[in-house]
């Protein structure tokens, strides 16, 4: 039973590696076994963190890239497969929230920022599509695999002010479904795709909106607190084995679902 949670031996691909999410998700993959392709824009934090796993005996390597850059990427698949021969698992981890896309209280609601809603789309949506298309293709040829996308509660329940990333992520949500079922009409049960839903994790992105420069909430964190059973923010770590669990052959039969890590944000009616 516990191999089938092992991803010894497989490659897997990681975008927006460098941020805190993608941190321990890369954590996670070596601990269970993963080669781990760390693909990010800043080249100092990917090598630092590739340097850290292969020092510590596991293997990784860190390749650069802009997930809405098509022909970066396809120099990176190609760099992997030269230097591994497979693709077996790609976690679509890059995007966040766009200043761009958000709608203040004080704003008007009928003058909205179109071009920003269409930048917070452009970096999550899309940033997730183009990566699918160009790795999922190798898995696809390697005999299958898994592809995970990440999306949020924001998907799911209406959250003030981030219009630009619901948006965004609720797109992801008929992607993860649409696709995999696509997938399973071309390639039967070789390859599935599925989407992780974290709650509220402490970002570099978030964490002026959620906590003060003293350690203590702003009201809208308090406001996520209050609606969260657990009464804390999620600890990024405990994305992990819902991750490996995706990527794993113990998942075999799962395809086109969202795993929910939230707290029981989602399952909290505020009463």
């Amino acid at each position: 039973m516990t191999e089938n949670f092992s991803l010894k031996n497989k490659v897997i691909v990681v975008t927006g590696a460098t941020g805190v999410l993608g941190h321990a998700f890369i954590k996670a993959l070596n601990n269970a076994g993963a080669t781990v392709v760390i693909i990010g824009r800043n080249e100092k934090v990917a090598n630092e963190r590739a340097d850290e796993i292969n020092a510590a005996g596991g293997k990784a390597i860190a390749l650069i890239a802009d997930v809405l850059n098509e022909e970066q990427l396809k120099s990176c698949r190609e760099t992997i497969l030269e230097k591994f021969g497979k693709i077996d698992g790609l976690v679509n981890a890059a995007g966040g929230n766009v200043p761009e896309g958000v709608l203040q209280p004080e704003d008007d609601i009928f003058s909205i920022n179109v071009e920003g809603m269409k930048k917070a789309l452009d970096v999550n949506l899309w940033g997730t599509v183009l990566p699918t298309q160009i790795f999922g293709k190798a898995i696809a040829n390697n005999g299958g695999g898994s592809i995970v996308n990440i999306s949020s509660v924001s998907a799911k329940r209406t959250l003030t002010k981030v219009l630009g990333y619901s948006l965004s992520k609720a797109a992801i949500e008929l992607f993860t479904q649409w696709f995999a079922v696509e997938l399973a009409n071309r390639y039967g049960d070789t390859i599935r795709m599925n989407a992780l839903m974290p709650g509220f994790f402490l970002t570099e992105q978030n964490r002026t909106l959620l906590t003060n420069t003293d350690g203590t909430y702003t009201n809208r964190g308090n406001a996520v607190i209050k609606q969260t059973p657990f009464k804390r923010f999620g600890k990024p770590e405990e994305l992990g084995g819902a991750l490996v669990w995706l990527l794993s052959d113990a998942s075999k039969f799962v395809t086109g679902t969202t795993i929910t890590v939230d707290g029981g944000f989602n399952a909290f009616s505020g009463v």
